[in-house]
């Protein structure tokens, strides 16, 4: 023993031949080990690319949604947008400060959660928790269908085929994701700041026209609506609501902090400096020159649809090729933008997985350490989704910015609370006002777009958010009895030894009734083979087998041969009539077990297993559901293969491993 555990000391773990699976190795690429983690690690740039798409694209939709709410307003609705903007970016930045403070105070990941639950309790995790995955979800699905959006108005042929065009999208992105970060990271880094520079073209020469006096389009924007509505102060409030949509994406780097190369702390603050000030700068850009060029929102059903940025880019630039290229790039963020989630949602799930919230199966990495079961889930739920919205942008915004609003709050909430506890830390005093400050307007914010989107579609916020909430809870309830229910502490109690007798059923003589008998004889002397006597088999010729290939060598070695028991079935049941046997057999050896030994033809081709049936897994299925504790089951296999070459006669009292071929 003491040889053989230096020998596992020494000798380097050699994996068994990976068999490549072509088509799953081209979609996915080839498997990673757990030493290549680092090279999943990612830099500042490329974190832009991945963690910085939902940020960067509500430069699209933000102002959008905002000028759709002011609509029947006409030219006035399109002159408030630049104060409503200001506001928004002014929140946008007290958020934005807030999260850099998380980054620091709680590098391990899980953003909102982490920081609510510390600091506030489990209650409070959890609801920011579930508003951050509803916050991951909402923004697969505005993404892609924004990004959907500008692209049939780009090609209005393609409007019927709206629906379609996001699920392959969806499809498209949750391909890239499986194959893990590295190469999603390459895969958006491109796109991103090729969005970056042309949209920056956009406003730069907008802004100088503008200044130098020369703000003619080049080409005319549609009409403005013409106005079926007075300015009020609830409309006012509505089109911030609306708007807020575009600080959602901010929280990402804080839920994803381990994702970064170290140092970790200092390239997610980095790169999320450098998003803040992207954002910003476009969204007030936008606001100033849809002012300026009096560019306004369509109706999102209407036949002429096209987006904001496709009227103010036409309006600026002209119908060009620069339009189309520009346009690419649009489509490209707006739909690439719901790759953001797919950096956090997963992570979300992993920490919630780890306590014991959800199926530890949401924690484990897949083939390309990428938390596949969180991405597939994320994309399940975004199809549903969109399904039901039709792939319409306009009728998931009011939904998109509740979730994150509310993940905020319980954030910045938690982070008042964690500066009181840490007074020794240089500024905290600062610090906490700042985190009261956010947490006092986020919360106020979340008022306003609650009431204000509440019966435009808001109200299923509502409804998810506690649903969410009660499938975690049930799901930790349930693990925590399994624990207590399986928990042990005492030392292993050694019973007195106990009589064991093994039970092979056999339907005829075969090599997979061989392997289960040899294996049964090695644990106990007491075996009894088992007969259901269903029609099927000729008992007599059985018995004529048995005779001559089992009792008789088993005699001759010197070893006692195992009866054959045949039991009727008038029904020709199987389970129940061996059922009744075992029942019976328990009885018989009070206080021992019975071990039953089930052979099972395996065949690796799943369309040659189709032909075999799936008997042994059916009949282990009611045993090990049978509720009887002195009762043990034990899979025994024999793996048929083609050609395969009759085992040679060996002696009963050789050994022999179960599953060869004989």
């Amino acid at each position: 023993m003491a040889q053989l555990a230096e020998y596992g000391r020494r000798r380097p773990f050699m994996p068994r031949r990976r068999q490549g699976n072509g088509i799953v190795d081209l979609l996915l690429g080839r498997p990673l080990t757990s030493a290549q983690a680092m090279q999943e690690k990612t830099g500042v740039l490329t974190g832009v690319a991945l963690l910085g798409l939902d940020a960067l694209s509500s430069a699209a939709y933000g102002p959008e949604a905002a000028l759709t709410v002011l609509r029947p307003l006409g030219a006035t609705g399109v002159w408030l947008l630049l104060p409503i903007t200001a506001a928004i970016v002014g929140l946008l930045m007290l958020v934005a400060s807030s999260y850099a403070q998380t980054l620091a105070a709680y590098p391990s990941g899980g953003g909102a959660y982490t920081v609510a639950k510390q600091n506030l309790g489990r209650g409070a995790g959890l609801l920011a928790a579930t508003a951050l995955m509803l916050d991951y979800l909402l923004n697969v699905a505005v993404g892609i269908s924004a990004g959907t959006g500008a692209l049939v108005s780009a090609f209005p042929a393609l409007r019927p085929h709206t629906l379609p065009i996001t699920l392959a999208l969806l499809a498209l992105l949750t391909l890239v994701n499986l194959r893990g970060v590295s190469e999603a990271g390459a895969v958006f880094v491109l796109p991103t700041w090729f969005f970056i520079t042309s949209l920056s073209v956009v406003l730069a020469v907008g802004l100088f026209k503008l200044a130098t006096g020369d703000a003619t389009p080049v080409q005319e924007p549609p009409p403005l609506a013409v106005p079926t509505a007075s300015l009020g102060a609830w409309l006012v409030i509505r089109a911030f609501a609306s708007g807020c949509t575009a600080m959602t994406g901010v929280e990402a780097i804080s839920n994803a902090v381990p994702i970064f190369r170290d140092p970790a702390i200092r390239r997610a603050r980095t790169t999320l400096g450098l998003i803040v000030g992207v954002l910003v700068t476009m969204l007030l850009g936008i606001a100033l020159l849809c002012r300026a060029y009096g560019v306004g929102a369509t109706d999102p059903d209407g036949a002429n649809y096209q987006t904001v940025l496709s009227q103010l880019i036409a309006a600026v630039m002209g119908r060009g090729v620069f339009y189309y290229v520009t346009m690419s790039a649009i489509l490209c963020v707006l739909a690439l933008s719901a790759n953001t989630s797919y950096a956090g949602f997963p992570l979300v799930c992993q920490v919630l997985a780890r306590e014991r919230y959800l199926p530890p199966g949401f924690a484990h990495r897949g083939r390309r350490l990428a938390l596949s079961r969180g991405i597939l889930t994320l994309s399940a739920l975004a199809a549903v989704l969109l399904i039901v919205c039709k792939g319409i942008t306009d009728r998931l915004i009011p939904l998109f910015a509740i979730g994150a609003l509310m993940a905020f709050t319980l954030s910045q909430a938690g982070m008042v609370v964690h500066w009181s506890r840490h007074r020794d830390e240089e500024g905290w005093r600062w610090r906490r006002a700042l985190n009261g400050a956010g947490a006092v307007m986020t919360a106020l914010t979340l008022c306003i777009v609650g009431v204000s989107k509440f019966t435009h579609g808001g109200w299923a916020a509502f409804v998810l958010v506690p649903v969410g909430l009660l499938v975690l809870s049930r799901v930790h309830a349930a693990y925590t009895r399994t624990r207590q229910a399986t928990e042990l502490k005492r030392p292993v109690l050694l019973p007195p030894p106990s009589p064991m007798v093994a039970v092979v059923p056999v339907d005829r003589w075969s090599h997979a009734s061989e392997t289960a008998l040899r294996f049964a004889l090695t644990l106990s002397d007491d075996v009894r083979a088992v007969h259901i006597c269903s029609g099927d088999t000729d008992e007599a010729v059985l018995d004529a087998q048995w005779q001559r290939f089992v009792q008789g060598p088993l005699q001759q070695a010197g070893r006692k041969p195992p009866p054959l028991v045949h039991v009727g079935s008038p029904y020709r049941a199987l389970v129940w009539p061996l059922m009744d046997y075992l029942d019976a057999l328990l009885a018989e050896v009070p206080g021992g077990t019975v071990a039953m030994v089930l052979p099972e033809l395996l065949e690796k081709r799943w369309y040659r297993a189709m032909l075999y049936g799936r008997r042994s897994e059916l009949l282990r299925s009611a045993l090990l559901l049978s509720g009887e504790r002195r009762l043990v089951v034990v899979s025994v296999p024999w793996y048929l293969r083609t050609q395969a070459h009759p085992a040679p006669h060996s002696a009963w009292g050789d050994s022999a491993h179960p599953g060869s071929q004989g």
